[in-house]
């Protein structure tokens, strides 16, 4: 169905704007509010962009980038807010990726 990498979900501090791929409109609604304030309040806190992006094996990543230069994002405090996000929201990670590669990779899970 797709080819390289797909974006589940993305907030960008520069436009003040949070963006959900359509093709996951089906998830429970909790679960796209959660991604939502984790998006947000990542931005909120440390600036730039962040986008989770499924990788071609169905891994979500946490991708991060800013504008050269801008004196606002926070590069130390990004990688440690990554690092709290993926140990307090491991659970629901754990369930997107499953989630990514059953209904959308294909896969047989048994």
């Amino acid at each position: 169905m797709y080819d390289g990498k797909v974006v589940l979900c993305g907030a960008n501090s520069y436009e003040e704007k949070y963006y959900l791929n359509p093709d996951f409109e089906q998830l429970p609604d909790h679960v796209k509010d959660e991604l939502k304030i984790m998006c947000v309040l990542y931005v909120h806190d440390v600036g730039g962009i962040l986008t989770l992006v499924y990788e071609e094996d169905g891994e979500l990543c946490f991708e991060v980038t800013s504008k050269e230069g801008d004196p606002m994002f926070d590069d130390i405090g990004s990688q440690l807010k990554i690092k709290q996000l993926q140990r307090e929201k491991e659970e629901l990670m754990e369930a997107l990726q499953l989630y990514y590669r059953v209904f959308f990779l294909g896969e047989e899970i048994e």
